[in-house]
């Protein structure tokens, strides 16, 4: 039986396992891929609703991501829900890490309405050790500063490579690579049944992880990241989707 590549997710705790750490590793594993994970929060939620997080101390989560690191070699890391970009900036810096591709969901907020509110002084220097970042319509707004998001996907693919993930665009569904080569990349929507589902940003990124890690082309991981999460979303017609191939 072929090895399977190692990948990691430093992310937080949702119960409801529709986003987070627990979505993520079984996303991982779908895709080929064996997943190990560190917590970063506590959330308490549901699918619908955003209570509040619980941070867990910095020094924890290093106690946990250093014996990691150390013993075994990762393919690629995906990071998602963090208190703030500081604490990014040391993950990313870590030597252990140079040469791993990190894959960053750059979660700025609830779908619940929750912000985290993020100084995003940092952000530059932090996008410098990203391989790939994976915000919505809204949250490249954010991240690049602007009120039009292609112009701000453009801006921060100078810097990484950036899907645009286009559920909150104004064609539902179509989303974008803008690769740090300067190309773009239209990625349509193919299914007329899918749902939204709570914490599809998460299996974005989980799945881009491990295609990224199983060495595919950029743009190959894209798509066949795309496919996966679309069965996601045609699973069923809940907010809690099916993992299935």
């Amino acid at each position: 039986m072929k090895k399977r590549p190692l990948v990691l997710s430093i992310a937080g705790f949702d119960p409801t396992a529709g986003a987070g750490v627990l979505a993520d590793i079984k996303t991982m594993e779908q895709n080929k891929t064996l997943g190990m994970a560190v917590i970063t929060a506590n959330t308490i939620q549901t699918e619908t609703n955003f209570t509040s997080v619980i941070w867990i101390d910095e020094q924890i989560v290093f106690s946990q991501l250093l014996p990691l690191l150390n013993q075994y070699s990762f393919s690629a890391i995906k990071v998602g829900l963090i208190p703030n970009l500081s604490f990014l900036l040391k993950i990313v810096s870590l030597p252990q890490l140079r040469q791993t591709k990190i894959i960053w969901d750059p979660i700025l907020s609830a779908s619940s309405g929750f912000n985290f509110n993020h100084d995003l002084t940092k952000l530059e220097e932090i996008l410098n050790h990203i391989y790939m970042i994976t915000p919505n319509w809204n949250e490249i707004k954010i991240l690049a500063e602007t009120n039009d998001a292609t112009i701000g996907a453009e801006k921060l693919a100078k810097l990484t490579n950036v899907f645009l993930k286009g559920g909150h665009s104004t064609e539902v569904g179509k989303d974008y690579l803008f690769s740090k080569k300067g190309k773009i990349y239209p990625l349509k929507n193919k299914s007329n049944i899918a749902t939204e589902k709570h914490g599809s940003g998460c299996v974005l990124s989980s799945a881009l992880t491990a295609n990224i890690a199983l060495k595919f082309p950029i743009i190959k991981t894209c798509l066949r990241s795309k496919k996966y999460t679309t069965t996601i979303l045609e699973s069923n017609k809940s907010l809690l989707g099916y993992h299935k191939k």
